[in-house]
Parts: C-alpha cells; structure tokens; sequence
C-alpha cells in the first residue's frame, strides 16, 4: 500500500441514529432555520439600539456592568459555592467539544451585557470593545470607515472573546499572526475582584502573554484594545487551480505567499489575504487578494462579484469553479468578503443540509442561512451528538509551514476528509514563552515563509465527514483524533481547544507549554477559583470533586520557572 492509499474498513451496520441525522434536514428546516432569523434579527435590533448610544454612555454602562461582577465574584463563598463559570449555556459556543464543564463550575457570573463596541480611536487605531461583539457586529462598524481589525474571523458568529482565549486566525494572518496578536491591552477582573490593565509592557506583562490560549481560566476578560488596519471597498481576489499531488499543492500554497528569496515583509510580493481549499488529493485553488479601492472595482472590463446576497452560490463551491475555468480575477465588496465562509459554515452547510446549495433552495430559503450553530447543538440531543463525535470532524492542525505537505498526506490517509482549509499564520517569537510557540532556533534554518522574529504556521482546516463514514465504513473517530494529536505533538503542532480533544492531561501539555500559564494562575490566585483549561478543555463530563482535588494538587506544586525574555 502506498502512502496515500487509505486503508481498507469493513462496511458498518446502520442504526436509528444513522436515519435521525440523514434526516435531520427536517428539523433544521422547520424550526431550526427559523429561529435562527428570529435570534440574528434581535441581535441585530440590539446591536443598532447601541449603536445609537454615545461612546460615553456605552463606556458608563460598561464601568456599571463591571462593578456588578466585581461585587458578584465578592460574594462568592469559595468553601461552598464552587468553581466560578459564566451563565452562559454550555450549548451557546460555537465549539464542538461534547464537554459539561460547567457541572464542576456552579457559581455563575452573568456577562450577557458585555457585547458593545466602546470605542473606534482613528488615532490610536486601536478599538475597544467587550468579549462578546461578535465579527459581524465590529465589521459593520468599522468597514463604512474604511477601517478593519487586522485579523477578522470569517464566521460571523465568533466573539471577541473567544478569540482571544480561544484560538483565532484569518487570510490576513501571515501578516498579522493569530487573532490574540492584535490585542493591544486586557481589561481582567481578577478571582479576587480586582480590574486590572493588562499590556506588553506594563506591570501585568505576563497575565498579558499569558491569556491567549488559557479559555478564560486566569479571569474574566471584560474589554480589549485590538488594532485596526486602514482598508479599501473591495477586494481583488485572484483565484489559481493546482493540479498535482498534495506535496505538489503544499508547495504551490507555499509560493502564492512567501516568497523563494525570503523577503517576507516586502508588501509588494506579499499579498494582503491568503487562502487555499484543497477539494480532492489532486486538485486545489489558491486564492490571494489586495485591498482595492471603489475606483479600481468599477474600471471597465472588471467583474465585480457581491458573494454575500443569499442566492449567490456558496463560496467554497464558487471558487472550485476555476479548476474548469482556470484561473480568473473578481473583485468582491470587502466585507463580503471578510464573511465569505458564513452562509455554508464553510462547507458543513451541505451535510446540515444536503440540498442547501441548489439554486432552487438559494433562492426561496438561502436568505435564512445560516443556521444558528448553538440551536443546532441545543436540538441535537446526547446521541446525535456522541455520533457527530465518532463520525465527523472539526479539527485544525496548526503545523509550521514546511510540514504542511505531510500533514495533507497525513489527514488523506488517516482521515479523508476534504475540502481541506489551508490559511498561514505568523507564529512570533515573544519575550516570554507562551502555550504555543515556534520552534527552537526556527530562524536559524531560513525557511520559506519565515522571518528571524516569527515562525510561518498555517492552519490545516479538517471540517467534514470522513471518506469511511460517508461510504459506510467502519471508523474509528476517537482513535483518529488521538493520532492525529500524538502526530502535532511529534511535529511541534498544536490543536485549537475548542476542537474535540482525546488528550490525556500530561499529552496536553507535552504540546503546549505550562510555565507561563501555571506562574499566572498562582501569582493571580486563579487556582480554586477558575477551573484549569485542560479540564476545561477535557472530553466528557466532570464532577466538581475531580476538578477541586485537581486544583488542590496543582496548588501544592511549587511554581514553575518563567522563561525570561530572548535576546
């Protein structure tokens, strides 16, 4: 068998579930889609209702909101209530981790209000806004300015926060890096109810280093300072077929960024937004675009394409085409574009529903896409969801770019899971070590992409079905996802904590590194008061005793030594 030959299964029996999720079209027609519109609608109403309120009054309600926490979290009786957890439901994140959490974290702290853009500073160029304003909700605001955070994620759905804690990328990131490398400054409630400040230079430094990745376990993040970027209205989008083996597409990903004679800076040779969509072992289309203004757009002879009206064929189906056409230019509205993967979920939308991407269904229901992702979580009960844990994945492969060839062969052999979403990141060398960080003496070896301050990564997005299930095979979806882990930990990888995980405590943090964020969680006296992020980001559900006893040993751990900044 060769190395991309995928190994033979037998066929597996079909069961109840099998026919509740085949059909689950159904529910997700007559309930789902409609209250989806109803909930995007009300947002909507409230993000216009506060938008018609003055920066100074937004920032007057935010102060209140922040002592109501503040005189919540003092409340607390840590000997008795437990764990401290936001009331929000565990169903409401866009996360697939089949995960209860919250059982082990009983004393809520309501952050619902904290979803206001505070301020756009044009001189700054920074924006200040609380945890949950969404991409949707900031790209409305900023784009007529012809203003964008540097690095906006796709999904109109993702917050703020989640970002930030979490795990956040773009096209734009192999200039940028990841969504938390944009952040200015932290506003952090502490366990203890202090508020705090928290940037690269001031005397919260390391909570500053330490938040990213750390899933609101350290405090409550209540705002952020994040950069903005000036931008044009459109955006030229070139798309270029590849037709090759997947080394092949790896390179030739490679080359549409990073250029051979390593001037990775040079604006000119880099361009402004970088995707790939890998559609089958043989076949991809890279696309790159530059900012372009109004002017330019509406020249004679350009095509100009409003990718986000409801009827217009999904995205990731529009691009495919230039596999026929070859390669061609269009010019898409800018924040269309930002939000280009929305309407589908990138191409998930086509499992929900299998007929979703027909003219005919575009035309009479595409204005309601997408689906709400939590209200197809919250209706899709305990055995859908266990079989969407066995039988589907939603994973990304954060891998450093030379290696991108091996883990496509990888994910073809292991998985067979395509279309595939290639996006690079810069991965920044920081003055204190962080969970994810490049690899040692990175900028020793030169590579395409790098520079000698960051590492060039890129995200390996594997959302869909495997090649088995979808034939009938038996399939192993846990295992898979344990191998595929112990693979990004052989590779210096790393996995996304909202993805379903297999790690076992010491694995978890084999791939991510621990000082930085255990020196925080004492030195801020997180501990017995957040849960940690590996059982925060553990599969399956946990006792509050579990989680306490683990805390307690982790406390009586001395602290752990902090790398001190590179020379």
């Amino acid at each position: 068998m060769s190395d991309l030959e995928v190994p033979l299964r037998p066929k597996r029996k079909k069961n109840l579930v099998d026919y509740l999720v085949q059909f689950r079209w159904i529910i997700v027609i007559f309930f789902v889609l409609p209250l989806s519109f109803l909930y995007y609608f009300s947002i909507y109403l409230g993000d216009v209702r506060s938008d018609c309120k003055s920066f100074k009054k937004r920032q007057k309600e935010h102060d209140d909101n922040v002592k109501k926490v503040v005189k919540r979290l003092k409340e607390r009786n840590a000997s008795k209530d437990g764990l401290v957890c936001t009331a929000r439901k565990p169903w409401v994140a866009v996360g697939m981790r089949n995960v209860d959490y919250k059982r082990a974290r009983h004393f809520e702290v309501d952050l619902s209000p904290f979803r206001n853009v505070l301020d756009i500073d044009k001189e700054r160029m920074v924006a200040r806004v609380e945890p949950l304003v969404n991409m949707g909700q900031i790209s409305r605001v900023t784009v007529p300015m012809n203003l964008s955070l540097a690095v906006v994620a796709e999904l109109d759905d993702l917050t703020v926060g989640g970002l930030i804690n979490g795990y956040g990328i773009e096209g734009s990131s192999h200039i940028y890096g990841l969504f938390s490398d944009t952040v200015v400054s932290y506003e952090i409630i502490l366990a203890d109810g202090q508020v705090v400040r928290a940037t690269k230079d001031n005397e919260y430094s390391d909570l500053f280093y330490a938040i990213p990745w750390s899933q609101g376990t350290l405090g409550l993040l209540v705002s952020a300072e994040i950069k903005l970027i000036p931008i044009k209205e459109y955006m030229k989008l070139t798309y270029k077929p590849v037709v090759g083996n997947l080394q092949e597409i790896a390179q030739a990903y490679i080359d549409s960024f990073a250029p051979r004679d390593g001037d990775q800076d040079n604006p000119d040779k880099v361009p402004d937004f970088v995707e790939t969509m890998v559609y089958n072992p043989t076949e991809a289309v890279c696309m790159t675009g530059r900012y372009a203004s109004k002017e330019e757009a509406k020249q004679k002879g350009n095509v100009i394409n409003s990718v986000g009206w409801w009827f217009k064929p999904w995205f990731y189906q529009h691009a495919q085409t230039a596999l026929k056409r070859g390669e061609f230019v269009e010019y898409i509205p800018t924040r269309e574009y930002y939000h280009r993967h929305t309407r589908c979920l990138y191409w998930e939308g086509k499992l929900i529903l299998p007929f979703g991407d027909q003219w005919w269904f575009r035309y009479l229901l595409g204005w309601l896409m997408p689906p709400k992702v939590s209200l197809l979580k919250a209706t899709q009960g305990e055995a859908i969801r266990n079989y969407y844990h066995d039988m589907h994945v939603i994973q990304d492969l954060l891998v450093p770019l030379y290696k991108v060839g091996d883990a496509l062969e990888w994910v073809h052999r292991e998985m067979e899971v395509y279309p595939i979403w290639l996006c690079p990141h810069r991965l920044y060398r920081l003055p204190l070590k962080t969970m994810v960080y490049p690899e040692p003496g990175f900028e020793l070896h030169r590579r395409q992409g790098d520079t000698p301050y960051a590492q060039m990564y890129t995200d390996v997005g594997v959302y869909y079905a495997p090649g088995p299930v979808l034939r009938g095979e038996v399939y192993d979806g846990a295992e898979a996802v344990r191998q595929l882990e112990n693979w990004l930990i052989e590779n210096h990888g790393f996995q996304p904590q909202y993805a379903v995980s297999e790690l076992t405590e010491k694995n978890f943090w084999r791939m991510f590194d621990g000082s930085l964020y255990e020196h925080c969680r004492k030195k801020y006296r997180a501990i017995g008061t957040f849960m940690s992020v590996y059982y925060k980001s553990k599969k399956g559900k946990k006792t509050e005793k579990e989680v306490q006893d683990a805390e307690l040993e982790t406390a009586e751990l001395e602290t752990p030594e902090v790398d001190e900044p590179a020379d």
